[in-house]
């Protein structure tokens, strides 16, 4: 049976979620968008994923900065401010009594088309806004026997062909990696970059462990993540050796311990890469060691954000 960090226990609650679109509450069964809409028709938007913890969405902050700052690199208009997104964020939260095991995916296109086609000036309408809503929660198998992870043929690439820092509705790159590592029996798909260094996963950042050190890729190929950041963030503050770097297959295959980080699960650990076993195939002190700290992260930021709600 997969491992994958996304597999969930499917919640019969979410049946009855209601679904935030363009100010509107609506049933999930009628959660719909027009099949003119700019990210059905070309992928033209950006999103976010955001878990719940204690009622508020963790580093909600970090998130909303790199969804504007996407939003500005496409010359996209949300046409919400901030305080107004955030509002609509804990609107429907409190409309589905949300407070834990929660994962939002909030998306924004560019809007309806009066005519399918890529150029922004047909567009007709005001952007798109959705919030979704899913009780979900990472399986315990998962964080606790890890990860098995497949090298594929498909390369994070340059900037200057799709910039890999644009959290875009086009994820088709990621989409024919994570279909490559699932039919060689994998959960997800280790990308390397344009040079051969390890660059990132499908859907997650890369982590391994070598002689008390952290690595990660030079962040120069792959999205700038979230959790991927507050891991160094806590690397930093306990004192622990890490880096942000080049390093080859022969160097992970080598490694005492691997992991991945997503705002989804937080920090997996990988317990086999390409059929080789990381260690002794088990989670490892570190890896143990950083989940602890990246929950200490968190809950720092849910009272950070629990304290400005009630201010």
């Amino acid at each position: 049976m997969s491992n994958s960090i996304h597999d969930f226990h499917d919640d019969p609650r979410n049946a009855d979620i209601r679904i935030w679109i363009n100010g509107q509450l609506k049933p999930r069964a009628e959660a719909t968008v027009s099949v003119f809409d700019s990210g059905f028709v070309l992928g033209d938007g950006v999103w976010e994923g955001l878990r719940v913890v204690g009622g508020h969405p963790a580093f909600l902050d970090a998130h909303l900065d790199r969804l504007y700052e996407g939003a500005r690199a496409l010359a996209m208009d949300i046409g919400l401010d901030r305080a107004a997104l955030t509002r609509a964020i804990y609107d429907t939260l409190a409309a589905n009594d949300m407070h834990d095991g929660v994962h939002i995916r909030l998306m924004v296109t560019r809007g309806v088309k009066r005519t399918p086609y890529q150029d922004p000036r047909v567009t007709v309408g005001p952007a798109t806004i959705v919030i979704i809503p899913e009780h979900k929660n990472a399986k315990p198998e998962t964080l606790s026997t890890g990860l098995n992870l497949f090298t594929v043929h498909v390369r994070r690439g340059y900037p200057d062909v799709q910039d890999p820092k644009l959290n875009s509705h086009s994820k088709l790159n990621c989409i024919t990696a994570c279909i490559q590592a699932t039919a060689a029996g994998a959960d997800e798909g280790l990308m390397l970059d344009p040079h051969g260094f390890v660059a990132t996963c499908n859907s997650t950042h890369f982590f391994i462990v070598r002689k008390g050190e952290v690595w990660t890729s030079t962040g120069d190929y792959c999205l700038g993540g979230i959790t991927r950041a507050n891991v160094l963030r806590a690397c930093r503050e306990a004192d622990i050796p890490a880096f942000e770097k080049n390093f080859s297959l022969t160097e992970v295959y080598g490694a005492e311990e691997a992991f991945v980080t997503g705002t989804f699960a937080g920090v997996v650990p990988v317990r086999q890469i390409d059929g080789r076993l990381i260690g002794d195939g088990r989670p490892g002190p570190m890896v143990a060691r950083l989940q602890q700290l990246y929950k200490a992260l968190v809950a720092r930021d849910i009272a950070f954000r629990a304290g400005e709600r009630l201010a």
